[in-house]
């Protein structure tokens, strides 16, 4: 696994681990917690993984703690980035919470749960909108100054915010939703952080599995599964989105790799500061997206990919409306 540089001088594996999918999300959970520390410590001593994604809201909580626990006994060797930013109360995310006292409460509340001295990544989660962006980043900065945390983070951030945040305290890496079917953050996102020398790092960029080519329109989503909240993965939708993935699929086979290595790799080839985080809860899965790093794409082959969703089309929007209404903000 080579390295990649996201802003800020911080070097990270070129893919990243998301680990929400260990604790929620995805149906229902693994019920062995030990063979989740197992996939993550085999993802750093095998796969050569180092950026590992968490949240204070995944669970909630109880994903800081497993990350944690994994780590512990490889701290040395990983980034670990976490995030703030929601008003989680009885274990139910009741809207946005930025103010500075909930973020220092919230690195507190992190760093013990993680059992770290010092978050490497701290992102906000979500834009809030009753917070000043200027007033959150001089709060990170505040952490920073202090030796809680060492780079400053935003996701599902737009353009404008992305800017004000980094006009008060370096912005190292911005995290968003993109893929070969999401590609919100192109026109506007993605230049900003290059003007800027902020990394990017993508989450879902196997499109929640779809890019895979293993969810269809006969997939039945079990109980928790977020999935069945997404207006892109309803029946009519999935249908319709085949031919994006049966085009990846057809290109995978003719390189022999995967339809998931595929994009991944199309991900890479857009920019050196880009780094995808792909989840999964399985070993072999830790070493298909690690392979994607040597997967090469010929400029033909990248432009083709480039036009993909535009030429063929992707139905449905990646959140339900609320979702919606809280990212590019």
């Amino acid at each position: 696994m080579h390295t990649r540089t996201l802003g800020q001088g911080l070097e990270v594996s070129a893919v990243g681990l998301g680990c929400m999918g260990m604790s929620q999300s995805y149906g229902p959970n693994p019920g062995d917690r030990d063979d989740m520390i197992d996939v993550i410590r085999y993802a750093v001593e095998t796969a050569g993984v180092t950026f590992f994604d968490t949240a204070e809201a995944y669970g909630p909580y109880v994903n800081e703690e497993l990350v944690g626990e994994a780590l512990a006994p490889l701290r040395d060797r990983v980034v670990i980035a976490t995030k703030f930013g929601w008003n989680i109360q009885d274990g139910r995310m009741l809207g946005t919470n930025s103010r500075p006292e909930q973020i220092r409460r919230v690195a507190d509340a992190s760093l013990q749960r993680l059992g770290i001295e010092v978050i490497d990544l701290f992102y906000q989660h979500r834009v809030d909108p009753a917070v000043p962006i200027e007033d959150v980043a001089g709060t990170v900065g505040e952490l920073v100054a202090v030796g809680k945390v060492r780079h400053f983070g935003l996701s599902e951030a737009g353009a404008a915010t992305i800017r004000r945040a980094h006009a008060v305290h370096p912005v190292t890496a911005v995290q968003s939703e993109y893929s070969l079917w999401t590609r919100d953050p192109e026109p506007e996102v993605l230049p900003a952080c290059a003007e800027l020398g902020i990394g990017f790092v993508p989450f879902s960029p196997l499109g929640k599995g779809f890019l895979t080519g293993t969810v269809g329109a006969s997939t039945e989503f079990a109980a928790g599964d977020i999935r069945a909240t997404i207006p892109r993965f309803e029946a009519g939708n999935i249908s319709a989105n085949q031919a994006l993935v049966e085009h990846v699929r057809d290109l995978a086979e003719a390189k022999g790799c995967t339809p998931g290595q595929v994009a991944l790799a199309w991900l890479l080839a857009q920019q050196p500061w880009i780094v995808p985080i792909p989840g999964t809860r399985r070993r072999q899965r830790i070493d298909e997206n690690a392979g994607a790093t040597h997967v090469a794409l010929s400029a033909d082959e990248i432009a083709d990919l480039d036009t993909l969703a535009a030429r063929i089309g992707v139905q449905g929007d990646r959140y339900n409306p609320t979702g919606m209404s809280m990212v590019g903000l």
